[in-house]
């Protein structure tokens, strides 16, 4: 049994892995702002906490449940994500900022409040994007998004290397397009050739495996261009 922390759980595929988690009897700390989705399921093994992983003092609730509750913990997903698709005239410093406190502060604040509880051969997977990836394909409308996900990608290398001598895993899945209300919000004619489930269970399986494969490793989970 593992003591997983996910963010970004209210819909998509952190959704998705909650549960999967969680029916496979890990007991699952799930971080969204609307914690009502998974609260309905009322899962024995899985824990809501309404958080804004954009708002540094939001994030202290998740280290005193820690603190108070595990005492450890063997897996953290970072899938928590914001998207502004807009022309990059057309973007202001605000609608960066607002991007970059959820795809790149967030984690790294997050992270950096887990470390103190993160295990011997624990695994962080940070999900960032394609779009992250230097020299993949670009999409109009995402440089703030891209951006931020090709600076977590980063961030995640030199946490490897910081934190090797404990033995913790920092590793990263830049995903394609997936079929997930993020998407569909942000591309509303896109038709993603994978699922929310379908890509969580891959994910599930990375983040309970992949740890004795890689480590500052970027892996890229793309079957199609985009």
């Amino acid at each position: 049994m593992k003591h997983v922390i996910i963010t970004g759980t209210s819909r998509g595929i952190g959704f998705e892995l909650a549960k999967l988690f969680a029916n496979n009897g890990h007991k699952v700390l799930a971080i969204s702002r609307n914690t009502k989705p998974l609260s309905d399921i009322n899962h024995q093994n899985i824990t809501t906490l309404s958080v804004d992983v954009s708002q540094t003092s939001d994030l202290k609730k998740v280290t005193e449940f820690v603190k108070k509750n595990w005492k450890k913990v063997d897996i953290l997903i970072n899938n928590a994500g914001k998207l502004i698709n807009k022309p990059f005239t057309e973007l202001t410093t605000e609608d960066f900022l607002d991007v970059y406190k959820v795809n790149v502060f967030g984690v790294a604040e997050i992270t950096k409040n887990m470390i103190p509880f993160l295990v011997k051969n624990s695994h962080v997977v940070t999900i960032s994007s394609m779009g992250g990836i230097q020299g993949s394909m670009k999409f109009p409308g995402l440089a703030a998004y891209s951006s931020a996900k090709g600076a977590v990608i980063t961030l995640s290398e030199l946490l490897a290397e910081e934190y090797k001598e404990q033995q913790i895993a920092f590793n990263v899945l830049a995903i394609g397009a997936v079929q997930t209300e993020m998407l569909e919000e942000a591309f509303p004619d896109y038709k993603a050739p994978l699922s929310a489930s379908e890509m969580a269970e891959y994910m599930y399986d990375f983040a309970l495996n992949g740890n004795k494969f890689y480590n500052g490793k970027v892996l890229q989970v793309s079957s199609t261009t985009p």
